[in-house]
């Protein structure tokens, strides 16, 4: 899905987007960002910030200049620990004060088969943990944290991340890079997870919503036809998938090659890890079956 090319703010510019809400997008623009990564602030007097961004003294610059006369930040929220989302946190927070609240660290979250994997070597691949990242305050799913005016809900989106979380306020949520409007979320295993990603969508989907705010790019203003849109993607792609082991056993990197036809070859390894999170999607589901143990280098079989 190519990005509506309409959508090209300023980066570190404060826009008023709501009543109580500005988006600020930081100067990181890349093929995996786009625009850059946004940061929100919520309120009018005591602020919440919402995911500050990549370490860049620019941004944090942009950041405290948004600040009207009388305003503060009380709260620093990080939807997960990717570098392009939470290594401002402690910069930020040194300067204001204020707590960073999250779900955890970078393997909170993780579920049992995607740990597995990793003690058993599988890296990421290339998306940019931030491993240092610690919050001073962990939440927790369904709860909620109130401040000046505003009142947020913590959902924990597991998926992209084990530890990503999306933010209620009212009728708007802050999806973070779960739902995006201009590309499909990244599920990169063994931080990234399918399985998680699936279930975390169709749990947004089960409410009714306004408008969604994403990590990256603009507003989402119809936010059940594109998490339909989301869902429809990947079990068209898990039918691929499955009709592709239907002719012959292959590979994660062997499909990507068969079913990315158009996709770019720098872009190819990233969608290889996107063919093995349904793999191991399909392996849970008891629908494929790995040629020894689980790997993103085994070849798989479709099951009858």
């Amino acid at each position: 899905m190519q990005p509506p090319e309409d959508f090209d703010p300023p980066p570190g510019v404060a826009a008023d987007l709501a009543p109580g809400l500005r988006r600020i997008v930081a100067p990181n623009p890349s093929p995996m960002t786009w625009r850059g990564t946004n940061t929100y602030l919520i309120g009018t007097r005591d602020l919440a910030v919402i995911d500050p961004g990549p370490d860049m003294p620019a941004h944090l610059d942009a950041i405290m200049a948004a600040l009207r006369p009388g305003q503060s930040v009380s709260h620093i929220f990080v939807t997960h620990s990717h570098v392009d989302h939470s290594p401002l946190a402690r910069a930020l927070s040194a300067r204001t004060g204020a707590p960073v609240l999250a779900f955890g660290g970078p393997r909170a979250g993780r579920s049992a088969v995607m740990e597995r994997l990793a003690q058993a070597g599988l890296a990421g691949g290339g998306e940019g943990i931030d491993a240092g990242f610690r919050p001073d305050i962990a939440v927790a799913d369904g709860q909620t944290i109130a401040g000046d005016g505003w009142t947020l809900e913590v959902i924990h989106t597991p998926g992209h991340l084990g530890n990503h979380i999306a933010l209620a306020w009212e009728g708007l949520c802050f999806t973070a890079d779960h739902v995006m409007g201009w590309a499909s979320s990244l599920v990169s295993p063994p931080d990234g997870d399918l399985t998680d990603f699936m279930a975390s969508c169709r749990s947004l989907r089960a409410r009714r919503w306004e408008t969604f705010h994403p990590g990256h790019g603009a507003p989402v203003a119809a936010p059940a036809a594109r998490l339909d849109w989301l869902i429809a993607h990947r079990e068209a792609r898990e039918a691929a998938i499955l009709d592709a082991l239907a002719e012959a056993p292959a590979t994660a990197r062997a499909l990507a090659a068969a079913i990315y036809t158009d996709t770019p070859a720098a872009l190819l390894p990233a969608a290889e890890r996107n063919v093995f999170a349904h793999l191991v999607d399909l392996a849970g589901k008891k629908r494929v079956s790995p040629e020894g143990d689980l790997s993103a280098e085994a070849r798989f079989t479709r099951r009858s």
